[in-house]
């Protein structure tokens, strides 16, 4: 009987920290994201065009698709044509779709004569963390 009495008087109290944990969604598994690291070479001589292309695509990824969290480019150091992404995605299903958008397809297609060479690297997700601005 105390087991029921506290169960029911500590419910409501709980309760606002269950619903704010799923709200911002933290009752998705980590496990689920996929992260994907693209290590890419760019022909020097495109180097500009390459970059609209991306921004173009990262746009669009990041305003269209609710599944696509982050996608993050940059060069190494004193090597622009250098460019390694930083990708997530919430799951795999969202994944797939990225890789079916119009938009995806057209930055591929765009692109296709300035990459010297891809290599995309498979991870396992650890540890995830950001902070909006």
């Amino acid at each position: 009987m105390k087991i029921k009495r506290a169960l029911l008087l500590g419910f409501p109290l709980i309760a606002p920290f269950l619903f704010l944990g799923v709200r911002r969604g933290l009752s998705q598994s980590p496990d689920d994201r996929i992260v994907r690291i693209a290590e890419l070479e760019i022909y020097p001589d495109h180097i500009g065009a390459y970059k609209a292309a991306l921004q173009e695509e990262i746009s669009a990824s990041i305003s269209k698709e609710p599944g696509v969290l982050t996608l993050y480019a940059v060069s190494l150091r004193g090597h622009p044509e250098q460019i390694r992404l930083f990708e997530t995605y919430r799951n795999l299903t969202s994944y797939q779709a990225h890789l079916q958008s119009s938009h995806f397809k057209s930055y591929k297609e765009q692109t296709r004569n300035m990459v010297k060479s891809l290599t995309l690297v498979e991870t396992d997700p650890i540890l995830l963390g950001s902070k909006c601005n």
